[in-house]
């Protein structure tokens, strides 16, 4: 296993279903880990890198086809990253997938109602009183992945419990050493 292998870690999922945070907890343990890892927030990447666009389909695809890009450059550079997006639409995530052969797609699920639930900044209640147009999941569809490679129930696991299974599918795939196999080849290679 290249422990500088790069990889794709995308979580797709509603607003408000636990993307970011379980990527948080898992880009922490992948710095404890000491390996190169970048996150691209869909939030943070829409107000930098695609600014001006609207949330029509094809703006939207258009944003996820950004984020991709920058993934599978630094994919192809060694770099672990992260991309916690909604990334609606089926036909957009799909394309990137096929652009980036280091690709592990997370479908981070849970119902609406959890989500608006969770809302904090209270935009699943414009979206439901029609305040809010082309809202995800409420006026406009969200396309469930049909073979993610992981699937996250986090309506019925904790963020912790959920970014553990994050961390097992990487160990999985050889993106990252398991712990002990790390721990054992540092003791191993400092004696």
């Amino acid at each position: 296993m290249n422990e500088e292998r790069g990889f794709t870690l995308w979580f797709t999922g509603l607003s408000g279903s636990g993307k970011t945070t379980i990527s948080e907890i898992v880009e922490h343990e992948l710095r404890e880990r000491e390996r190169s890892v970048e996150v691209l927030d869909g939030d943070i990447v829409r107000t930098n890198l695609s600014k001006g666009l609207t949330f029509s389909r094809d703006d939207r695809n258009v944003n996820v086809l950004r984020i991709g890009f920058v993934a599978n450059l630094l994919t192809r550079n060694g770099v672990g990253v992260i991309v916690s997006a909604i990334s609606p639409y089926k036909e957009a995530r799909d394309q990137v997938r096929r652009r980036i052969v280091d690709f592990v797609e997370v479908f981070v699920d849970a119902p609406l109602e959890v989500c608006a639930e969770r809302d904090v900044k209270g935009l699943y209640k414009k979206a439901f009183s029609g305040e809010i147009e082309q809202f995800t999941g409420v006026s406009d569809p969200y396309e469930p992945p049909n073979a993610p490679d992981l699937v996250l129930k986090t309506d019925e696991e904790s963020p912790d419990e959920s970014a553990r299974k994050v961390i097992e599918k990487l160990e999985f795939f050889g993106y990252l050493w398991p712990r002990e196999a790390q721990e054992t080849e540092y003791n191993w290679s400092s004696t």
